[in-house]
């Protein structure tokens, strides 16, 4: 009896042991699942990176989601023009002259030089006319329109002209004053419907002899007849809390390596990555090459156009959850052996906002595809109700005069607490 009694002891007290390994091989295994926390787990990556199986036309296709702020100019017979220098790509005011342009992009097989002159001659005649603010890879902006174009380029400006053929050329003015044309399978016709369906207000360039002297000045610079009416923007530091910032960076949010210097910086640590979120609402993000956080890429180096997605979608997912009347848009990317270089600004309704000291929104440095330097100013912006006053034009011409070719614009300017809409001289 004391035999049966033993054995039954022992068979429970194996399974005991047996039970409690289990557990404790579980619970270290968890651990260590935990506090590789999203570095292993590459789901919640790929959703930052979007699709790395997307085909290239589709990634550029994607690119129309991005919105860009972009100037307008739409010229008829005798010159007569509509121009818009609040807008966007995705304002309806711009869809005409934006499905032209993604027709224009996709018939074009090939470029040559021309004179600027060339370029300047073809704002004269029945055109359409767009200015992206800053020069952008040529697939970048042509996927703002949906376009799909395979070049080195960096442009600025584009125009669809009509020719004596009866066929449309397409020019681009290209980073160093450099331009190239060549010629669309949009038709001379097409070009005149587009043109007709816009309400001409008047709109000149500095080129143009019409309205005050603008001698001096870069020639495209365009003015509407009357300025426009624009809202003063309160502006205010936005930093999300540190939990989501650590989730969105791949961070464990309960990080206990993390401590607060003097001056009121943060920083939190994680092997080779540092976070610094300082109290006027910015943060600097480094890493020594952890592939913690990445984009998604086909390659070992992504495309020009991969870079610009997912570095978009990371920024928009650190804004998740706040609401503001200015958004990020493209100012540059720029691609060298081994890294990519891109910056962002704000802009609201399709006005750029620049800052005091000038700078950025945001800076981004890929080292192939692993986010390995990132600086974000988290702002908020909204209106007061008030009208931004701006310098008649003739005193904004003469003071921009004492600058030979600046180019004249509007944009606003953040003081810290406000921003206000501005005559700009670059």
């Amino acid at each position: 009896m004391d035999e049966r009694r033993r054995k039954r002891r022992d068979f429970f007290q194996n399974i005991t042991i047996v039970l409690l390994t289990l557990s404790a091989v579980f619970l270290i295994a968890q651990t260590q699942l935990y506090t590789l926390g999203v570095n292993a787990g590459s789901g919640y990556l790929r959703y930052l990176a979007g699709d790395s199986t997307q085909t290239p036309d589709a990634s550029q296709t994607a690119l129309t989601s991005l919105s860009a702020p972009v100037r307008l100019a739409v010229t008829g017979v005798y010159s007569r023009r509509y121009g818009s220098v609040t807008l966007t790509t995705a304002d309806g005011a711009f869809e005409p002259a934006g499905r032209l342009l993604r027709e224009a992009m996709r018939s074009v097989h090939s470029f040559s030089p021309c004179e600027t002159r060339e370029f300047l001659e073809a704002l004269d005649g029945v055109s359409v006319y767009c200015d992206f603010l800053e020069p952008l890879p040529l697939p970048v902006l042509a996927g703002l329109v949906g376009a799909s174009l395979d070049s080195g380029m960096s442009v600025r400006r584009v125009v669809i002209s009509a020719l004596e053929s009866g066929s449309a050329a397409l020019y681009l003015w290209c980073e160093g004053d450099v331009c190239q044309r060549g010629t669309s399978a949009v038709s001379a016709e097409e070009l005149d419907q587009v043109v007709g369906g816009y309400e001409f207000n008047g709109a000149y360039f500095a080129l143009d002899s019409e309205g005050p002297d603008t001698s001096g000045l870069a020639p495209c610079s365009l003015f509407p007849l009357e300025p426009p009416s624009l809202p003063v923007l309160s502006s205010a530091a936005a930093l999300p809390s540190s939990d989501a910032l650590l989730s969105a960076l791949s961070f464990y949010p309960r990080t206990n390596s993390r401590y607060t210097e003097s001056g009121g910086v943060e920083v939190i640590t994680d092997g080779d990555r540092t976070l610094r979120l300082n109290p006027d609402g910015s943060i600097r993000y480094r890493s020594g090459g952890d592939p913690a956080l990445t984009i998604a890429a086909a390659g070992e180096n992504p495309t020009v156009t991969e870079a610009v997605m997912g570095v978009s979608t990371l920024l928009n997912t650190l804004l998740a959850g706040q609401t503001s009347e200015a958004s990020l848009y493209l100012k540059s990317v720029r691609q060298l052996e081994n890294a990519t270089l891109l910056s962002f600004g704000w802009q609201s309704g399709g006005v750029p906002i620049r800052f005091d000291r000038d700078g950025s929104a945001a800076e981004v440095t890929l080292s192939g595809s692993v986010v390995s330097g990132l600086t974000f100013r988290f702002r908020q912006y909204a209106d007061t109700g008030e009208t931004s006053l701006l310098l008649p034009l003739r005193q904004a011409l003469a003071i921009a005069a004492r600058q030979e070719g600046a180019e004249l614009s509007i944009g606003y300017v953040d003081s810290g607490g406000a921003a206000s809409a501005k005559w700009l001289a670059d």
